[in-house]
């Protein structure tokens, strides 16, 4: 049976298995809305034939993972895992993606691999949603598998999507927060993200307003920092000299969260304004340990470079349904910091 027979009736199980995974798991479940499992039961998605030969000659795969920004710092684990599942699995891999996060770039750097037809399967973390939502389209259209990876992009054509929920995510960090600063607490919340616009900033930022609401804190913010960590740091600074009966900040992502948390630490206010955040690079181990803040959540970035190779191979090379695969949120304190993995 050919990869192109496979794929039509496999995709089809998948769409089913999904639906059934997501009945069963309730909260937390990730839901890419993708019109890959819904078109697939009528052959919606064909695997293009320049794949499907190269897959018949037993020649090696090309699988590109195409990240919003490899200048970061979270991009490090994620391109370690990929090249792990590349020799794992016997695939060339390579990370791509505009220093920056320039969504022009990104798009125009995956439109041309695709008109080259010079990739067998993708994964794109967006730098922004709407901009990416086209050739997500046009890879599809091309009998290109491709899934998202890190940032869900759900209204797109994506077949699926690897990575942390990421609104559960947000909503997990805010209620931890609640329940470190106890019941009945009050005052303001000062919330950073080194990119506001982008859409994985915007769904864990809708996460945390849901998992405040009710507590009696107010959120200020998000506020954007970038991507540089000096401007990052300064940003921080001005915003917090026009604050007053702020009780917490809390960081959306690695960066915002190592800026705001050197604030902290050099303003002479830990032990007096709580510090959470997300991911842990050295820096974010460092001010845990120093009782600086209170906790990161970890998103397993190795796991989602690892798994979005995985995920595109197995379809590949076995026919292996395309399915989404949640890399999960663990909270790093001082008490289970020796045995996290730091990501940097």
């Amino acid at each position: 049976m050919s990869l192109r027979t496979r794929t039509r009736r496999l995709l089809a199980w998948s769409a089913l298995a999904v639906a059934g995974a997501l009945a069963l798991s309730g909260c937390g479940a990730i839901t890419t809305g993708s019109p890959a499992a819904s078109n697939s039961a009528d052959g919606g998605f064909q695997v293009a034939d320049y794949i499907q030969k190269r897959v018949d000659d037993g020649e090696p795969l090309r699988i590109k993972l195409s990240y919003h920004d490899p200048s970061l710092a979270f991009a490090t684990p994620i391109k370690a895992g990929m090249e792990k599942a590349g020799k794992e699995f016997g695939v060339d891999v390579q990370l791509i993606g505009p220093t920056g996060g320039d969504a022009a770039k990104q798009v125009s750097e995956l439109q041309t691999l695709i008109q080259q037809q010079a990739v067998d399967g993708l994964a794109v973390s967006s730098a922004s949603s709407d901009a990416l939502k086209p050739v997500i389209a046009q890879a599809y259209e091309a009998g290109i598998p491709i899934i998202s990876f890190n940032t869900d992009n759900p209204d797109s054509d994506q077949m699926a999507f690897v990575g942390q929920d990421l609104v559960g995510s947000g909503e997990a960090e805010a209620k931890e927060l609640v329940s470190v600063l106890g019941e009945g607490a009050t005052g303001k919340v000062v919330v950073f993200s080194l990119d506001t616009g982008a859409g994985w900033s915007h769904d864990r930022f809708s996460g945390f307003e849901a998992g405040i609401k009710g507590s009696g804190l107010e959120i200020v913010g998000p506020v954007n920092v970038g991507n540089e960590p000096s401007a990052a740091y300064n940003i921080v600074e001005s915003t917090m000299t026009g604050q007053s009966g702020v009780v917490a900040i809390a960081g959306l992502d690695c960066c915002s969260t190592t800026a705001a948390a050197k604030w902290v630490d050099q303003s002479g206010n830990a032990g007096k304004i709580t510090m959470v955040g997300f991911d842990l690079l050295s820096a974010t181990a460092g001010y845990i340990k120093d009782g600086v803040q209170s906790f990161t959540i970890s998103q397993n970035p190795s796991e989602q470079g690892y798994q979005a190779v995985k995920v595109l191979a197995d379809f590949l090379q076995k026919g292996t349904p395309i399915e989404s695969v949640d890399t999960g949120a663990q909270f790093i304190t001082k008490a289970n910091l020796a045995e996290a993995t730091v990501e940097d």
